[in-house]
């Protein structure tokens, strides 16, 4: 008698993330207590509106993970047209904070467009380019396709410059991915970079002055918050000064809960905690690669590859910030910084990996054992299993 079909689910990814939203709340109340106190007279103010998106978002998780795939396919031009008509709105209607119009309130709901561009454009690039992929070898089509995002990135640029890098940069690799051609890659790569380079030269002027402060951060007024960071940084020593005796937070490193939170982390946990921060977002991207080589379907692997490129880009954006290897972006860390929408969105993300998990069949555990003694029975090739 035959054995079923055994279908996968990845418990190593669904124990990676809960244990980074939990490390993150954590984290996050250790940073932000002190915040929350002086502004709110609530110390634990800030850990309860991320508990609640939290919540929210394991919430659609798990809901998302039940949900076939397949079903979002169809709507992926509805996800780019509502995608690019937030960002458009929030441009025009949009509630300014620092300086910048990022959040767009409907009601009682307060959210950033942004994140929800980049679950959009997952969906509608796995879409189009699973629909062509042996057409990705061709330059002409690869730029076909990056112009068709252009109008989406153009508008988040407006006002977030670094979503737009992290958009750019999933589209690039989910290309990548579907006609691995090195040379392609570079041409492309080297296009965007250029394309952003004209963007800081001939954009608005706060961009550029970012680049001088890159540059000496201690010759102006606003560099005070990297020059902090990196202070946090050093202080930290190998094992940190334990949780929650970081000084820097104290007013120090301004909102230390959302951008430099990275640099909180290496001060109270040491070089060592912050080893263990990127060994973590580098298993959650192997289980990412796991799952993707063994997708279903090249839509569900492109799915899996966006939504790997996004965390890794934002991940080594944020390190490289808060080390003020590249100049202030304003972008936060997955799971760990202070954010609502971000952490909701990318929940999502997750539901939508694991869904294509579920899509994976391991092999038979018989024709497992008659493959390992060389005997293979005559008929359809067997699935691979998960290691």
């Amino acid at each position: 008698m035959r054995e079923k079909k055994v279908r996968y689910f990845d418990y190593s990814l669904l124990f990676l993330v809960i244990f980074l939203v939990c490390f993150g709340l954590v984290i996050l109340y250790s940073t932000s207590s002190y915040n929350g106190q002086l502004k709110f007279k609530d110390p634990a103010y800030y850990l309860k509106k991320q508990l609640f998106a939290s919540v929210l978002g394991i919430g659609a998780m798990f809901v998302i993970s039940r949900i076939d795939y397949h079903i979002w396919k169809p709507f992926w031009m509805l996800a780019y047209v509502v995608a690019l008509g937030f960002c458009i709105l929030v441009l025009f209607i949009g509630d300014e904070l620092n300086g910048a119009r990022r959040w767009l309130k409907l009601g009682p709901v307060s959210f950033q467009p942004s994140e929800l561009a980049k679950l959009a454009m997952i969906i509608f690039l796995a879409v189009v380019v699973s629909r062509m992929p042996k057409k990705m070898k061709n330059l002409t089509n690869i730029f076909k396709v990056m112009l068709i995002i252009i109008p989406v990135v153009g508008v988040v640029a407006k006002e977030n410059l670094s979503t737009a890098i992290i958009i750019m940069g999933i589209a690039l690799a989910m290309i990548f991915v579907a006609s691995p051609k090195y040379l392609q890659f570079i041409i492309m790569g080297a296009a965007v970079a250029a394309l952003g380079v004209v963007f800081l030269l001939f954009g608005d002027e706060y961009r550029k002055q970012r680049i001088a402060i890159w540059q000496a951060p201690e010759k102006f007024e606003k560099g005070y918050q990297t020059i902090q960071g990196l202070y946090a940084i050093g202080s930290g020593g190998l094992f940190g000064k334990g949780l929650g005796e970081s000084m820097q937070k104290l007013g120090f490193v301004p909102e230390s809960q959302n951008d430099m939170v990275f640099s909180i982390i290496c001060e109270e946990l040491g070089l060592f905690g912050a080893i263990c921060v990127i060994l973590l977002f580098l298993l959650l991207l192997w289980r990412f690669m796991v799952i993707a080589n063994n997708a279903q379907d090249l839509y569900g692997a492109l799915l899996v590859t966006g939504i790997m490129a996004h965390i890794a880009i934002q991940v080594i954006l944020n390190i490289a910030v808060v080390t003020n290897t590249i100049p202030n972006t304003g972008i936060s860390l997955p799971f760990i910084s202070y954010g609502g929408t971000s952490v909701s969105f990318l929940l999502a993300e997750m539901g939508l990996a694991l869904s294509v998990s579920r899509g994976i069949q391991l092999e038979p555990k018989e024709a497992r054992e008659e493959a390992a003694v060389g005997r293979r029975r005559p008929g359809p090739r067997a699935q691979r299993h998960i290691s």
